[in-house]
């Protein structure tokens, strides 16, 4: 009398490991946020939106972009590390909130522990620029006049390598300028090109309108090599600042514990995306070379840029100014 009831229940039981691959296969079944650590305007919101378009449509769900700005970009870091690892919030994690501010300031999160990363979205310089009144042509005037006028020349910044690669410039080259916090990438560039500020560290994306009206003048590239679309700008270091060199970056990242079949999903639609003729064109249009490298390439990325910051961090005492 008993058999049929427990040859029910060992039906049922049998059928628990289809049902959960089931489950786990169903991911994605409802939007997926792309939290962005600044304000709306800026390279890495920009790169989130080209990206995100091309995307979700691989995906089969709605990518949809919240910007929580703040801190540097550590209040949206912060806030994605202590998400749900579903899958359902990602992170489009930028250069200095992901490696560098846990070393200059206190921060609840680490950037490579808290997260599972999933692939380098894109590369671009900054450009170090001045406003046309400036009487300053090139980057070894800026540093003599910064030298004549101590403390009396401001340079704009959204937090991050916006302000970082300035406090590295003014510890490289031994001068006193003072630094402007703005909560975007485009509102400070627009402040610098309005003469509220003498000089900005701006990323190319926040930079090219300006320069292309005449608004600023580039003095030099903060990356290793000069830039494609300005090849006649220098580098910093070959501009008067030796062994100077700031890249930045932008990334896509889980929660740590999010599942590797999802971060690979992730990871391939994202690299889809980069090669699609279209997307690649906007984001060169911005100023952002396309990344697309696997998670455990990019975990690497991430873990030795962690390690030159912190030695750097270490080695110079610098400090960001809050």
């Amino acid at each position: 009398m008993n058999n049929p009831i427990r040859c029910l229940a060992a039906a049922l039981i049998a059928l628990l490991p289809i049902s959960v691959a089931t489950a786990q296969t169903a991911w994605p079944a409802k939007p997926i946020r792309v939290v962005v650590p600044f304000a709306p305007g800026g390279i890495t919101d920009s790169v989130a939106r080209i990206l995100s378009a091309k995307m979700q449509t691989l995906l089969g769900q709605p990518m949809l972009i919240e910007n929580k700005a703040g801190a540097g970009g550590a209040i949206a870091t912060d806030y994605v590390a202590k998400s749900t690892p579903d899958g359902y919030t990602l992170l489009m994690g930028s250069a200095a909130p992901q490696t560098l501010l846990q070393f200059v300031q206190k921060v609840g999160y680490d950037g490579l522990k808290d997260f599972a990363p999933i692939t380098t979205a894109n590369t671009n310089p900054l450009v170090l620029m001045v406003h046309p009144s400036l009487p300053a042509h090139n980057v070894r005037e800026l540093i003599a006049l910064a030298k004549s006028r101590p403390g009396k020349l401001n340079f704009a910044g959204a937090g991050g390598l916006t302000q970082f690669s300035g406090e590295i410039f003014k510890y490289q080259a031994g001068i006193d300028i003072v630094y402007v916090a703005y909560k975007g990438g485009a509102p400070a560039t627009a402040a610098a090109a309005a003469g509220d500020c003498e000089i900005t560290f701006a990323n190319y994306s926040d930079a090219l309108a300006h320069l292309k009206a005449g608004r600023l003048r580039a003095l030099g590239i903060t990356g290793s090599r000069r830039f494609p679309q300005s090849p006649d700008v220098p580098t910093i270091a070959e501009a008067g600042v030796p062994g100077y060199g700031v890249d930045s970056w932008n990334g896509l990242f889980a929660p740590a514990g999010t599942g590797a079949d999802i971060v690979h999903r992730i990871a391939t639609a994202a690299q889809q995306s980069m090669k699609d003729p279209v997307t690649h064109k906007r984001m060169d249009d911005i100023g952002a070379e396309p990344g697309g490298d696997t998670p455990e390439q990019f975990r690497a990325f991430v873990q030795a840029e962690m390690q030159k910051w912190g030695n750097f961090v270490k080695q110079t005492g610098i400090k960001i100014e809050q």
